[in-house]
């Protein structure tokens, strides 16, 4: 890794220089999703070759460990068990099984995608909304990930920090750096493009199955530094994920 990131002050500066508010409009709630066009989706579609899909989700973590903020919650509502038996009588010759699950969306060992309204800054979200429209009572009245109901269908480019630097994984507390990303591209002969999902891979999974589980907020994780945002911005991208969270912790600023 470089041994300068941007300094405090240049990334708060960022939240003006590269900020997208009022971009698509005052009432737009989408953000970068407005890369998605039905272009940049038909260019999308047209790259399939195999038509093979490939999950990113990880299995649910039903145990706790040091990284399981909450624990998931399962039980059955109605089982098959007694029907074969007799022991368990119904007027119908059919009868179902049935289950309730409970999981907190958000944490470090969970798959999901974060909405705009999940996240603030001086109490305000996307597009200048008060934060107090996410509400206890009703959620997210704006800015929720319900707006993606139809899905969200584009390319999807894969950087492999690891793989790039030679490494098994990008230690704890240290940052992804645009270096990496432009690295990946002129070795694997790709460039990131408008409406792309990005996906980083910094090996902090594949090191939680080498090792176990940690807390991130006591040991530390690996993420994308600040220091991609202005290629992020650059190049158009419209979601970014990874196998961590997006935050390099503990984080590299004092006031963020």
């Amino acid at each position: 890794m470089p041994a300068t990131i941007p300094t405090e002050e240049e990334v708060l500066a960022y939240f003006e220089k590269l900020s997208n508010w009022g971009r698509w409009g005052e009432d737009d709630q989408l953000g970068t999703l407005n890369f998605l066009s039905d272009e940049n989706t038909r260019k999308a579609v047209s790259l399939v070759r195999e038509g093979r899909t490939i999950s990113c989700a990880r299995t649910i973590s039903w145990e706790p460990a040091p990284d399981v903020s909450s624990t998931p919650i399962h039980y059955m509502v109605e089982s098959g068990e007694g029907w074969a038996s007799g022991d368990k009588i119904s007027a119908r010759p059919n009868q179902a099984a049935t289950d309730f699950f409970g999981l907190v969306f958000h944490g470090y060992t969970i798959t999901h995608i974060d909405s705009l309204a999940h996240f603030f800054w001086k109490g305000k979200m996307y597009n200048g909304r008060p934060a107090h429209l996410i509400s206890t009572s009703r959620g997210a009245t704006v800015e929720s990930v319900e707006l993606v109901k139809d899905g969200i269908m584009a390319r999807g480019v894969l950087v492999d920090v690891p793989l790039i630097r030679g490494i098994d994984w990008v230690e704890r507390g240290e940052g992804v750096m645009p270096e990496d990303i432009l690295a990946a591209e002129e070795r694997c002969g790709f460039r990131i493009q408008e409406g792309d999902v990005l996906l980083i891979r910094t090996g902090n999974l594949h090191r939680r199955n080498v090792e176990g589980a940690v807390n991130p907020r006591e040991a530390g994780s690996p993420a994308c530094q600040a220091a991609c945002l202005p290629l992020f911005h650059e190049r158009s991208v419209a979601v970014m994920g990874s196998d961590t969270g997006n935050d390099v912790m503990p984080s590299q600023y004092v006031s963020m």
